[in-house]
Order: structure tokens, then sequence, then C-alpha cells
């Protein structure tokens, strides 16, 4: 059992649990003035959207799955006596006919009230923890490839004045277009195809300043990082800041894409859950990169849920 640890006296002591298309996500932190230390965090693989584009329904598997990660987070959460939590969902869940009723059946499980939040909300969220303990006036471009959307921000210093939600996803993309094993080379540029176009169509007629920073968030950029450093185990502080050229990621994109599923989830660095939608998340990162003409990327992990500690804390 964790040892409970101490915060200050004028910090706020939160926890988020993120429900996405491919992970359900916990964040348990102390947020001092926009500020956020982690205490604890947690990522696990449950495919809730896996089929959702097809049947429009959320599974049993996937749902049960999100509710075994829930059922272990949550008493860790009351361990480190957080005084707020926060619960969303996202993409697949909004998505969902049975969305609705998912999140219902939350409430009754575990007394939880989930908040299913639209794209914008999403990218402004993503933003806001991206930023948080950032110093400068830079401009900055934030890139966050999920399983069912992907949020592209553009921002000045602390506040958003672009924002963007894909259906482009790494389950979504996955599902429709990349049925090989491995994916053949008419897979790969149809799906390059059609990301560049839902990318450059949201950016048509959008008067964008230069770009003086871009920074990846989400599972496919940390997960290239820890590859790209050979990472065994995941080590976050090594990924936080890794720069990835977009020369490195089309180099990357190549091997991954040429190797069997099964060979693939023997990459070290790679989580074998994240192994098959990796493919369609490095493509996606490479066609928006493109799009700005950016030469590379820094990975993050301030993501959605140092935004949604910031503002769970800001309600207490």
């Amino acid at each position: 059992m964790a040892a409970t640890h101490p915060k200050s006296a004028s910090s706020r002591r939160v926890a988020v649990i993120d429900i996405g298309t491919n992970s359900t996500r916990m964040l348990i932190a102390d947020v001092d003035h926009g500020e956020v230390d982690e205490i604890e965090r947690e990522s696990r693989v449950t495919k809730l959207g896996r089929g959702v584009d097809y049947s429009g329904q959320l599974s049993p598997e996937g749902i049960e799955a999100v509710c075994a990660a829930i059922a272990d987070y949550l008493p860790r959460i009351r361990e480190q006596e957080a005084e707020n939590v926060m619960v969303i969902a996202t993409s697949a869940v909004r998505d969902a006919e049975n969305g609705d009723a998912f999140a219902a059946e939350l409430r009754e499980r575990f007394d939880l009230q989930t908040k299913i939040i639209d794209g914008n909300e999403e990218a402004n969220l993503t933003y806001v923890g991206t930023v948080s303990g950032r110093s400068g006036d830079e401009s900055l471009l934030v890139i966050d490839i999920g399983g069912g959307s992907t949020e592209m921000i553009v921002g000045h210093g602390s506040r958003p004045t672009f924002h963007t939600s894909l259906q482009a996803g790494v389950v979504r993309h996955t599902e429709r277009l990349l049925t090989g094993d491995p994916p053949t080379s008419a897979e790969l540029e149809s799906l390059a195809k059609d990301i560049n176009r839902l990318v450059s169509s949201a950016l048509a007629d959008v008067s964008l300043p230069p770009i003086d920073r871009a920074v990846a968030v989400a599972g496919t950029p940390s997960s290239l990082a820890a590859i790209d450093l050979e990472l065994e185990p995941y080590d976050s502080a090594a990924v936080e800041g890794h720069r990835l050229p977009l020369t490195t990621i089309q180099w990357w994109l190549s091997r991954l894409a040429s190797m069997p599923l099964e060979e693939r989830k023997q990459v070290t660095g790679l989580h074998p859950d994240r192994a098959q939608a990796i493919v369609a998340g490095v493509v996606i990162l490479i066609e928006i990169m493109r799009n700005f003409d950016l030469l590379e990327v820094a990975v993050s992990e301030h993501d959605i849920l140092y935004g949604c500690a910031i503002t769970a804390a800001a309600s207490l």
C-alpha cells in the first residue's frame, strides 16, 4: 500500500480520471496556484472505443475494462485523501449511442459524476495542462492525438487563440484503414491522404501566427519518445521534453509499419497494448507536422490530466 503524501498548506489535492477511447488514466496531484505536483499517475489500455466507429455502441468488454481500472484507482484516490475527483469521458463516449447509459452506470457503480466533454472543451483543457508550469511568451502549437479524436491548439502564452478537434484517432483510423498485418503501402497511403484532408480542411481560411514551439501529448508521442530512448521500463522524467525530429519520426514509421503486430509488441519502449494503434498515431503526427511545416516536436506528459487537475482545484 502506497504511503500518503503530505501536502503544503496552500495546495489542493485532487484526482482526475480520464476515460478515453483507447485508455483509462488516473492522476492524483497537488495543485498550488496553477502548478501541478504529481503524486500518482497511471494509464491502462482499456479499448473502450473499439468498434464504436462501426457499431455506434460501447462494447460490454470495453465497459468492463474501464470499470476494472476505476475500481483499482478509487482506493488509491481515497488513500491519498483527494478533496475533489474529476471524471471526464471523451471521443468514444460522446460518439456512442449508449454513452449516457455508460455514464449512468458509473454513477450507480462508483458514485462518480462523469462529464462527457466535447472536442472544444477537450482542446481547451489540454492547452491549460500543457502550458502549466511553462514560462515565456511564445506561439505554441499543442497536438493531442487520441483514440477517436485529435486536437490541435494554437495559443500565445497562457491563452489559446485557435483550436479544432478532428475526427481522427489511432483506434478510429486503425479500424477504418489499417487492416493488413503489417499494413500495406496502399493502406498507409490512404491513411495519410485522409489525415491530410482532415487537417488541411480544418486549417483552411485560418490565419495563424508562425509557430515558435510545438508540443505533442498523449500516447503516440510518449510511446515514440520511449521507443527512441529505448526505455525499459517507462520513465516519464526522461520522456518529458524529449525532442523528436520529423526525420526520426518518419524513420520509426518505416520500421514500425513494416513489422507484423506480434513483432511490434516486442519493440523496446513500446507497451504491447499500444502496438496495434501506434502506426496510425505516427501517421497522424507526421501529417500534422507537414501541414504546419514543423521540423520537430517536443513530447510532454503535461496534458489534459493537468488541465483537469487545475480545473478541479479551482472549483474547491
